[in-house]
């Protein structure tokens, strides 16, 4: 089956590699230097939070093309954040999830929430143009990188005040996992098959330190199953395609925020 995860990182690097020719890394950093953001701690908004959820701007899929090609961030995150929803995830992939950093920039000043820049996080360059465009936090996949590269990335995400949310999908990146990390998530996609079981974060939940901030991702889409990963500890749960995929988000997740309570 086609590996997916590598036919991505092998066009993020080329895609990050053209950035640098139009934009030099020190010119970014100049540009970070002078920018002024206030932070927003993801990991609070979810440790404090009776939903924890962190709700998906997402307009296509590898695997189930476009699910709102015509979607605009501003739009959808001021509806997520009447709805309710704890933080914000954004995808910033072009390619292949049909976003980009303007996407951050357009959401930030409608919205008071923790934003996560959602992306292949391959060099500290993508570091600084999440902190230029206002993101609060960065995703960063143990399976797109190698565990030294992924820690060096995740230090300098701290230095730049950006928070961590570390993605892992089985036990053998278990060892990535280490004190510094904010959070970490567990996904229940295979990026190699896009393959989907829920039954992951609950396997792997077991394996995990009882004060880790867990976030279980992708494949919800039963208030009923936000209860049970509630039960196994976790305290996050990234949901996008089950909202993005309906005429209006924000109501959809009004909804399954109140079947979550009502449960």
């Amino acid at each position: 089956m086609k590996d997916i995860l590598s036919e991505i990182i092998a066009n993020k690097r080329f895609e990050v590699d053209l950035q640098k020719q139009v934009l030099s890394l020190e010119q970014l950093q100049e540009g970070a230097a002078h920018e002024e953001h206030r932070h927003r701690s993801m990991k609070q908004a979810l440790a404090s939070s009776p939903s924890g959820i962190i709700a998906e701007f997402k307009r296509r899929s590898p695997s189930k093309g476009w699910i709102s090609e015509n979607a605009q961030p501003e739009n959808v995150v001021t509806a997520y954040a009447a709805a309710g929803a704890s933080a914000l995830s954004i995808l910033t992939d072009e390619k292949f999830f049909g976003g980009n950093l303007k996407d951050i920039r357009a959401a930030r000043p409608w919205v008071d929430l923790p934003i996560l820049r959602k992306d292949f996080i391959i060099d500290e360059y993508q570091l600084y143009q999440a902190k230029i465009v206002g993101a609060d936090a960065v995703l960063l996949i143990a399976a797109a990188l190698e565990k030294e590269h992924c820690h060096a990335l995740a230090e300098k995400a701290h230095e730049l005040g950006l928070e961590v949310l570390l993605e892992i999908h089985s036990a053998e990146e278990l060892p990535y996992i280490y004190k510094g990390i904010d959070m970490v998530g567990i996904n229940n996609r295979n990026l190699g098959t896009f393959h989907t079981d829920v039954e992951n974060s609950f396997r792997l939940a077991e394996r995990l330190p009882k004060d880790t901030l867990l976030v279980s991702e992708s494949g919800i889409s039963d208030p009923d199953t936000v209860t049970r990963l509630r039960k196994a500890g976790f305290r996050g749960f990234l949901i996008g395609e089950t909202f993005m995929k309906t005429e209006k988000p924000g109501d959809t997740l009004q909804k399954f925020i109140n079947s979550f309570n009502s449960l």
